[in-house]
């Protein structure tokens, strides 16, 4: 029953989009849409809320030209989504959000023209942030994480002045992957590693997971650092070298809508889902 509730939720939301039905049924579908909202929310409002989730944002390249519209718009509906995405999840208690923005493969093999437009969105997500309401409001405290010496100069000191000034919060915490990725990450864990190793100030035999968790980029999550619920959208089932070594453990969900089009059902069925596994921890 529950499963044909939801694909006749999608197939009403599908219908509605018809430009020639548009008029006539979307007062009614938005209304539906509502009560199955409310009727998602009760069903996860006392189940065990992740910590942390993970956000793989794909398909925005794909959403666009089924738009008929230029890659850099895609990009710019993507960021759109995002920022209300975060707002979700916040307001259902999540602490930990981070947020794959850009790969550090993206940073170096998409063309010059997209890198820039993802940069300027980036920029512009800083700037927004630091003017918000939302980072006082939850005193979330921002972090960029990656390779920023492939970003542009203006876009790392805005990162840099939104860590500043977000330092002291600790109620809740959003990480921005910016031309980040997870080997690219242990390679420089190993590295700051084996330099104190080198200068004698830590054992051979001191090393273990929790010392290396110590010189990842997630560090100042402390316990909090593992994403507990990892979500990917439009359909693609790989990991894309996203947070390798926080996510060993983590619960992994992937669905088929692009990203500009997430809905804040999808959002709700990913944590039912996760909310109905039995999390072993490799056990």
């Amino acid at each position: 029953m529950e499963k044909l509730l939801n694909k006749l939720v999608d197939l009403i939301y599908a219908i509605s989009r018809i430009d020639l039905v548009k008029k006539i049924v979307t007062p009614i579908v938005n209304q539906l849409y509502r009560i199955y909202e409310r009727w998602l929310y009760n069903q996860i409002k006392n189940g065990p809320m992740p910590r942390h989730v993970a956000i793989i944002p794909d398909g925005n390249r794909r959403w666009a030209r089924k738009q008929g519209l230029n890659v850099t718009e895609g990009h710019v509906h993507g960021y759109e989504r995002l920022r209300e995405v975060i707002q979700w999840l916040f307001d259902l208690g999540v602490r930990v959000v981070t947020v794959y923005a850009m790969s550090y493969e993206n940073c170096l093999y998409r063309s010059l023209e997209e890198r820039e437009n993802l940069f300027k969105l980036a920029l512009r997500g800083f700037k927004e942030l630091l003017n918000s309401d939302m980072i006082y409001k939850y005193r979330i405290r921002v972090k960029v994480i990656g390779k920023l010496e492939l970003v542009p100069k203006e876009v790392r000191d805005y990162a840099t002045m939104l860590e500043q000034i977000t330092s002291g919060f600790d109620e809740r915490f959003l990480n921005i992957a910016l031309c980040y990725g997870g080997r690219q990450e242990i390679v420089e864990a190993i590295k700051m590693l084996a330099n104190d190793l080198i200068k004698g100030r830590i054992s051979p035999e001191a090393i273990d997971e929790y010392l290396i968790s110590r010189y990842l980029s997630t560090s100042h999550l402390s316990e909090l650092s593992e994403p507990d619920l990892v979500i990917r959208t439009a359909g693609e089932m790989r990991i894309s070298n996203f947070l390798l070594w926080q996510i060993a453990y983590s619960e992994l969900y992937f669905c088929d809508v692009l990203w500009p089009e997430l809905r804040k059902i999808d959002l709700l069925r990913a944590i039912r889902a996760y909310q109905r596994r039995e999390r072993r921890f490799g056990r």
